[in-house]
């Protein structure tokens, strides 16, 4: 049994849940090189190099990289096979992705702590008023 090489732009939609229409973005931003073939050639013919191209660049994705350090990153794989810059390059990315979600976090942090001090707040004010109503209710 032959293993299928090549897919089609369906084909890699359903694998990775995505839209055609994404993975013609991927394509035009430079990501995806398929094979034009068929009728003025219409048909696009994925190689097992773009569905990996496709997988890395979905992975980077979730990583929170940018399309554009993605492409720079995967691209360098293309390259001779000395890991030794890519592996270099890739942590540089990965350390600077990771200073923004750390000040992220920080930011997000802040914001979670003052809106438990307004949660608070409006607990006390809430708790006031109810015990002023039922003083009111009382007389």
């Amino acid at each position: 049994m032959a293993i299928n090489t090549t897919f089609t732009i369906s084909d890699l939609a359903r694998e990775f849940d995505l839209t055609t229409r994404a993975i013609r973005f991927y394509e035009d931003m430079g990501l995806l090189q398929p094979v034009r073939e068929g009728p003025g050639g219409r048909n696009r013919v994925y190689s097992a190099r773009d569905r990996t191209r496709l997988k890395l660049t979905l992975r980077a994705k979730r990583l929170g990289l940018s399309l554009s350090e993605a492409r720079e990153i995967i691209d360098m794989y293309d390259s001779p096979r000395d890991t030794g810059p890519q592996l270099r390059k890739f942590l540089m990315v990965l350390a600077d992705h990771r200073l923004q979600l750390e000040e992220q976090l920080a930011d997000l942090m802040a914001n979670l702590d003052e809106v438990k001090v307004h949660e608070k707040e409006a607990r006390a004010l809430l708790a006031k008023a109810d015990k002023a109503a039922s003083r009111q209710a009382a007389s």
